[in-house]
């Protein structure tokens, strides 16, 4: 009897570690057997295909196949997004998105995807506060300055953005009905376009994620009047805090995260999530990325759930405040 017990006993357990192995593997072999695709709804060369890229490779040699970056931008990211939405979950092709994954539920009638329903999340990657922004030239060199002047102003001020319903968008939207200025938003197809019109004196404010902008602030062809962080960037002790201006809360950040296809096998998630946390603890890559602007905060899929908890309903509530017209 319990040589019956233990053979029965034995055989669940079999059963168990091939069930858990089938979870994590494809159709003829163990998860990765081939290379995995990471879809960036955006343009090469923005915050989110940097974060991207600067992640990629060290991900590649932990997963033991090729980590191919695909860009596709187009809609404000809905594109890209609905695709590896539509994907088999599989793990073979996953998201690395913005805070445009959190926005557009708000800002489009219908973007085609739903945060919560259609995705598991798997890791944050990492962060990058709001910046705004002057060419040298310009005579503003404070929050206060800029405020006194949209007042004193008939006209609204024009301010450029990287693009409809990105974060930078909606921090000058935040701005306008914190200091209760009125703002003129021009929108821009990506950062890249954006700073160099600023670089131009096309317009003379603008209003960046950090990584972009990091570089011209520390050669002084750009001026930063202030970061929407929490403290100071720890290589830019000048620039003040929006809340060190006199707008306590004001803190806008644009973050990047990593998503599955829902019903993705959690043993694949899981096992991304590992490698990719290992990747970001790299001090080599930990320095890579703070050097152009971003502040790596993982904290796996547990992590990421709740900050999307928190954001899709946060900037609701500013599109709804400021009554911006759904796309």
């Amino acid at each position: 009897m319990l040589t019956r017990r233990a053979a029965f006993a034995a055989m669940l357990a079999t059963a168990g570690t091939a069930a858990r192995a089938q979870m994590a593997s494809g159709a003829d072999g163990p998860y990765p057997n081939r290379p995995v695709r990471f879809i960036v709804p955006a343009a090469p060369g923005g915050p989110t295909d940097v974060m991207a890229r600067m992640v990629s490779t060290g991900l590649a040699a932990k997963l033991g196949q090729p980590a191919v970056i695909v860009n596709r931008a187009g809609a404000g990211g809905n594109i890209g997004v609905v695709q590896v939405a539509k994907s088999p979950a599989d793990g073979y092709t996953l998201l690395i998105a913005s805070t445009g994954f959190v926005v557009n539920p708000s800002l489009f009638r219908d973007p085609g995807y739903d945060p919560f329903k259609d995705f598991l999340p798997i890791t944050e990657l990492g962060s990058s506060p709001n910046v705004i922004l002057v060419h040298p030239s310009s005579p503003l060199t404070s929050i206060r300055q800029l405020v006194d002047k949209a007042k004193a102003n008939k006209e609204r001020l024009d301010v450029i953005n990287p693009g409809q319903g990105s974060t930078p968008h909606l921090t000058a939207e935040l701005l306008q009905l914190k200091a209760g200025i009125p703002i003129e938003n021009i929108a821009y197809n990506g950062a890249g376009p954006a700073i160099q019109a600023l670089l131009a004196r096309t317009t003379e404010v603008g209003i960046t994620a950090l990584p972009p902008a990091h570089p011209h602030i520390r050669s002084g062809a750009l001026r930063a009047l202030a970061i929407t962080a929490d403290k100071r960037w720890f290589d830019l002790p000048d620039v003040p805090t929006m809340e060190e201006q006199g707008y306590p809360g004001f803190v806008s950040e644009t973050f990047q995260g990593m998503y599955a296809p829902a019903g993705t096998p959690e043993a694949i998630v899981q096992r991304v999530a590992r490698d990719t946390l290992d990747v970001l603890a790299d001090a080599a890559t930990l320095e890579k990325l703070r050097g152009v602007g971003f502040d790596v905060r993982a904290q796996g899929p547990q992590g990421l759930a709740q900050r999307v908890a928190r954001e899709v309903p946060m900037w609701r509530d500013i599109i709804v405040q400021s009554r911006i017209e759904l796309q």
